[in-house]
């Protein structure tokens, strides 16, 4: 499933293609195929987009680029004034409060006349560009984040500079059209031509995505906000754990202990049993923190890589998995850390809900990406609004580039397949090393 999630992959089987994928594998080559295909084609003239070359005798497209120059003047008109009074009155009012939102505000219309002169470009010139990614205002958290993304935004600038730069050559193409049109009639298809594949250039170089650019921005920046969220939610666990946890339990530890010594002269007997309850707090408290600091970061995963933590995890599990992880050297930390709690909730969601007999993990790498299969023989129906915790999973794992598909159908079996990029471990030291100490 890509980011709109709902697309059902079945990526179980673990076949010998997967192994020899290319960069970013094929699960990766599949998704964006299936979320980011856009009706409207590919930037720039598809094969279907041709025009027939142009003749003495007038035809459609012709007349499609006569009527495409003629209009060029009032659009041109409109943008130009359009751009002028918004960077004025913006500009000029910088140094009120008001200056920045105005200007902001300006950029977001220029977006809409750029979608106009896209859509003339596309009826009339035959001209197939790609909508630019829209702004991810929402979940900004705040009204400055969100005026600063629109008054950075590269999409609103470039259609300011398209419409400034369009009023003489809209005036140009004009009177040059025009006057064609009845002095020279007979070769006007070809200066058509000529003046419209001019204006095509334009569309596709100032008014066209900056091909993956501006989309991975926005992806970016979206996770960025749920990878600070996630980071927060987990302080606010580890916080409540503890409060609700090992502390609760020393704090009673403690006042045991100061009853135990109260009464160790005058009644030994009832202070050697609360020593002997405080003792049994004191070994809950520690597997209570020893838990905890698993939650956090395991120390079987960093002393001894993935192979051994996912075999304790699966230890754990009530039913008997298999583990299999085929990995010549060891991922970055982070990486490796995803990868753990990638798998160890979803053994715990086979646990849980799944009803099965068995389950199965494997862990391999393809190329650039570390590749992540879980399987269970249960009941099935696992989606990814189900309350099983696969949304933050695959929340999390979006945030750092990664791809997460559920094929789960009534009935079962379940097969999760998760994909994050790999990173060596060396790359990632060398780099902590050379940031040196803040």
């Amino acid at each position: 499933m890509g980011r709109g999630g709902g697309v059902f992959l079945s990526a179980s089987r673990r076949s010998t293609s997967w192994r020899g994928a290319a960069p970013h594998g094929t699960l990766t080559r599949m998704t964006e195929r299936l979320s980011t295909s856009n009706p409207a084609g590919a930037t720039g003239a598809a094969t279907g987009d041709r025009l027939p070359p142009a003749r003495f005798a007038y035809d459609r497209h012709t007349w499609k680029e006569i009527a495409h120059l003629l209009a060029n003047l009032p659009a041109a008109l409109l943008g130009f004034v359009y751009v002028v009074t918004m960077l004025g009155v913006g500009a000029g009012l910088t140094v009120t409060v008001i200056g920045f939102p105005l200007l902001a505000a300006g950029l977001l219309g220029a977006r809409q006349l750029g979608k106009l002169e896209r859509a003339r470009a596309r009826a009339l010139l035959g001209v197939r560009v790609d909508e630019p990614s829209p702004l991810p205002l929402r979940g900004k958290g705040g009204f400055f984040p969100q005026l600063w993304m629109a008054l950075k935004d590269p999409v609103g600038w470039r259609t300011v500079l398209y419409d400034f730069i369009r009023l003489p050559w809209g005036i140009l193409t004009f009177v040059i059209t025009l006057t064609s049109l009845f002095v020279l009639w007979p070769v006007l298809p070809f200066i058509a031509r000529g003046l419209a594949n001019a204006d095509r250039a334009m569309v596709r170089g100032l008014l066209s995505p900056s091909d993956e650019l501006e989309r991975r921005i926005a992806e970016l920046e979206s996770d960025r906000g749920v990878v600070v969220d996630t980071a927060a939610a987990d302080l606010r666990r580890i916080e409540r754990d503890l409060h609700d946890g090992a502390q609760a339990r020393l704090v009673n530890l403690a006042m045991g202990l100061g009853l135990a010594k109260e009464k160790l002269l005058e009644d030994p007997d009832a202070a050697a049993a609360m020593v002997d309850e405080a003792h049994g707090e004191v070994k809950l408290a520690l597997q209570e923190l020893r838990d905890l600091a698993r939650g956090i970061h395991p120390a079987v995963l960093t002393d001894r890589g993935l192979d051994a933590a996912l075999s304790s995890v699966a230890s754990r599990c009530t039913v008997p998995v298999k583990v299999t992880v085929d990995l010549t050297e060891r991922p970055a930390a982070a990486i490796e850390g995803i990868a753990y709690f990638t798998v160890s909730e979803l053994l715990q969601n086979v646990s849980k809900h799944s009803a099965a007999r068995s389950a199965s993990v494997e862990v391999w790498r393809s190329s650039d990406r570390l590749l992540i299969q879980v399987e269970d023989n249960g009941r099935g129906g696992a989606r990814l609004d189900g309350g099983t915790g696969m949304k933050g999973l695959a929340d999390r794992l979006t945030a750092v580039d990664g791809l997460f598909v559920v094929d789960s159908p009534e009935g079962g079996p379940t097969t999760v397949t998760a994909e994050l990029p790999w990173r060596d471990r060396e790359d990632a030291n060398s780099a902590s090393r050379a940031a040196g100490p803040r």
